[in-house]
C-alpha cells in the first residue's frame, strides 16, 4: 500500500511553488469473506459493500456443501472446503489492483476455523474472526457432517486446548498480523472456553482486539446485533486499513505518524 509522491512546481502569478502530489497506492487492499457451515455469501454482501467503500476489493464465495453445491453437504470434508478457501483466496490476489501483502479475511464460525488454517498457508494481514468454530484433528478427511453428530464435540469445546495440539490454533500461533476475535455473550455452539483458546494461541500477533456482543447468541438473531457486530467490524477494519495507509503516507514523506493513525501495536 505504498503512496506515491510526485514533486512538482506551479505558477502563482510570476512566482514558481514548490508543491508535492500525494496519490493513493495503484494498488488496494483485498478482503476475503468466509462465512460458516450452513450458511451463504449472502449473510456477507451488506458488509463487503461497506468494506469496499473503505477503498478495497472484496470477494464474498460460497463453499462447497451450501448454495448451488447443498446436494454435496452430506459429503463435503474439511479439506474440500479448505480448498475452496485457498482457490478463493487465489482468485482475489490474482485481480489486477490487488495489494497481495494487503489481505485480510473476515470469517465467521467453521469459516472463521478455516482461515485461521488458511493464514498458515497463504499471505493474511488482518484477520477478524466472528465466533470461530474449534474441531478435533482427528478426522480430517471424513465429512463435516460428521463432525456436527459427534456427541464428543460439545465436550471437546469445553476443554482448554494448547495451541500445539490443534492444526488451526497452531495456525494462529504462527499468525503475525493484526486479528479481531468476536465472541457473542450467549453462544451455545461456541462457548467461551473455544474463544480463550483461539485468543491464548495468538501469541505474537501485531495487535490483537477481542470484543463480546452483549447479549447475542450464535447466529445474531437479533438484529440489533447483526447491526452491533456490523459497526464494530468496519470500525477496526477502518482502523486498521485506513491506520496502515497513513503509517505508509508517513514513511513515504519521512514524517512521524501522528498519534491515533498508527496501527495498533
Amino acid at each position: 500500500m505504498k503512496t506515491r509522491l510526485k514533486t512538482i512546481e506551479f505558477a502563482a502569478g510570476d512566482q514558481r511553488l514548490a508543491g508535492t502530489f500525494l496519490a493513493p497506492a495503484a494498488v488496494l487492499p483485498g478482503i476475503l469473506f468466509v462465512h460458516g457451515w450452513g450458511g451463504s455469501q449472502e449473510q456477507d454482501l451488506d458488509r463487503a459493500r461497506q468494506a469496499a467503500g473503505l477503498g478495497c476489493t472484496c470477494l464474498t464465495f460460497d463453499l462447497r456443501g451450501h448454495e448451488r453445491t447443498l446436494v454435496q453437504r452430506e459429503s463435503v470434508t474439511r479439506q474440500e472446503n479448505l480448498d475452496d478457501l485457498l482457490a478463493a483466496y487465489d482468485v482475489l490476489t490474482a485481480r489486477p489492483g490487488v495489494d497481495k501483502d494487503s489481505i485480510a479475511v473476515v470469517a465467521i464460525s467453521y469459516g472463521g476455523y478455516l482461515a485461521c488454517i488458511l493464514s498458515s498457508l497463504r499471505p493474511v494481514r488482518w484477520l477478524a474472526l466472528r465466533a470461530p468454530a474449534l474441531y478435533p484433528d482427528a478426522g480430517w478427511d471424513l465429512p463435516k457432517r460428521a463432525l456436527n453428530r459427534d456427541p464428543g464435540l460439545a465436550e471437546y469445546r469445553m476443554q482448554s486446548i494448547a495451541w500445539k495440539d490443534n492444526r488451526a490454533l497452531n495456525a494462529c500461533a504462527m499468525f503475525r498480523g493484526d486479528v479481531l476475535v468476536v465472541e457473542s455473550e450467549h453462544d451455545t455452539l461456541v462457548p467461551h472456553p473455544v474463544i480463550e483458546n483461539y485468543v491464548n494461541a495468538f501469541v505474537k500477533p501485531r495487535s490483537t482486539t477481542a470484543r463480546v456482543i452483549a447479549g447475542a447468541d450464535h447466529a445474531l438473531s437479533d438484529e440489533k446485533h447483526q447491526r452491533d457486530y456490523t459497526a464494530l467490524l468496519i470500525n477496526w477494519l477502518t482502523e486498521m486499513i485506513v491506520g496502515a495507509r497513513a503509517h505508509e503516507a508517513a514513511k513515504t514523506t519521512g514524517q512521524p505518524v501522528t498519534q491515533g493513525a498508527a496501527l495498533a501495536h
